[in-house]
């Protein structure tokens, strides 16, 4: 029996599902059009393709939904993305920052026994450069381990930054150069009127507009 070849486009379709529901997003095809970066009907054409090879389902109120092929599938591919953001940090010193966008391109290349070296030399466990495991929890998870969005943070409280959403390469660079980046210790010193904070950070003080700052998790030091 002839093992199927899936797509490039496949894997990034599946793993974009996989992470949205993660999240506790409901996917539906303007979600992915977003994600991804792609026309609406190039969206429902992929459906279509996936639909039909048994990856997905699609509800009639149009929620998409992973089937347990498509499932594993797509958790091999967020598997991979993981390993390879960790080689490049851990092994080749890559900036955290960096990583995400390098992954991508890397991630359908590894082989399976090249996957198997990594977890054998990394291990399984451990989390990426941005503080996340290889499926992004929901933020319902990450508040039951004590975690708050920067925007949500205590004033004048110290906080260290636990994770970062990495889907957004330019978020990332601007997150680093205002300070901000996995173990960095913030402070939140004021909500503005108009929906942005303002921070202190190891770089000084800084505004940030929600959109950001609901995108960093962050845990309350100890005294």
């Amino acid at each position: 029996m002839t093992k199927e070849v899936i797509t490039i486009s496949k894997e990034d379709y599946l793993k974009a599902i996989l992470e949205a529901e993660s999240e506790g997003q409901t996917v539906i095809s303007s979600t992915l059009a977003h994600w991804l970066s792609v026309s609406p009907p190039a969206v429902t054409m992929a459906l279509k393709r996936l639909k039909r090879d048994g990856y997905v389902e699609v509800k009639p109120d149009g929620i998409v939904r992973l089937t347990p092929k498509g499932k594993q599938t797509a958790y091999h591919t967020a598997r991979r993305h993981h390993l390879i953001e960790r080689m490049l940090s851990e092994m080749f010193g890559m900036d955290w920052y960096r990583v995400h966008d390098e992954a991508e391109r890397l991630e359908h290349a590894v082989s399976p026994a090249f996957e198997a070296k990594l977890i054998e030399k990394l291990g399984e466990k451990g989390t990426c450069p941005h503080g996340n495991s290889v499926l992004p929890e929901s933020p319902e998870q990450l508040r039951k381990r004590g975690l708050v969005p920067l925007f949500d943070a205590a004033e004048n409280v110290r906080y260290a930054v636990s994770c970062l959403h990495e889907r957004d390469p330019k978020l990332l660079v601007f997150l680093h150069r205002s300070g901000i980046g996995p173990n960095a210790r913030v402070q939140l010193q004021a909500r503005n009127y108009d929906e942005t904070v303002t921070v202190q950070t190891p770089s000084g003080t800084i505004t940030l507009g929600r959109p950001a700052a609901e995108r960093v998790w962050v845990k309350r030091m100890k005294r």
